[in-house]
């Protein structure tokens, strides 16, 4: 009897443990590697100085701005998030925020430069974005009133 009983338990917890791997993997959005491409409108930025002079390291920029899609005439979402200045001299930030578009949401963290390009780690998402990783190129337009936003998604 001890034995039968033994077996069953072990049965029950081999299909447990097979359920909870199928459901950790089962319905992943992001199957195939995928570009977004959406435009910033940089309308809130603000930038609060905490040091004894504009623009030194430690400098906070924050934001909550819409995106367009890719032709830059309908609005599919918004973002928000924070910046600290880091160098300067070099025109670096370090950032992160999360990008809302129809069905979930992007979130990124990396270094954002004045002067040149700059390139964010996905380093998550919510909804049809739950398993992405990869990476978000972005370059400014307009001035650096506008930015292209380019996510390279990977499953």
């Amino acid at each position: 009897m001890k034995a039968r009983f033994a077996i069953a338990i072990a049965v029950i917890a081999v299909i447990a443990v097979g359920l909870v791997a199928v459901a950790g993997t089962a319905g992943t959005d992001i199957s195939a590697p995928t570009k977004i491409h959406v435009i910033e409108h940089a309308t809130t930025d603000t930038v609060i100085d905490t040091g004894p002079a504009r623009d030194t390291s430690g400098d906070l920029l924050t934001f909550h701005n819409a995106v367009f899609g890719p032709a830059d005439m309908m609005r599919v979402g918004h973002d928000q998030g924070d910046c600290i200045r880091i160098a300067p001299a070099a025109g670096s930030w370090e950032c992160r925020w999360v990008t809302w578009l129809r069905g979930g949401s992007l979130t990124v963290e990396g270094p954002f430069f004045d002067t040149h390009d700059s390139v964010l780690a996905v380093t998550g998402g919510t909804g049809a974005y739950r398993n992405a990783r990869g990476s978000m190129s972005l370059q400014a337009r307009a001035g650096g009133t506008e930015f292209d936003f380019v996510f390279n998604l990977i499953p």
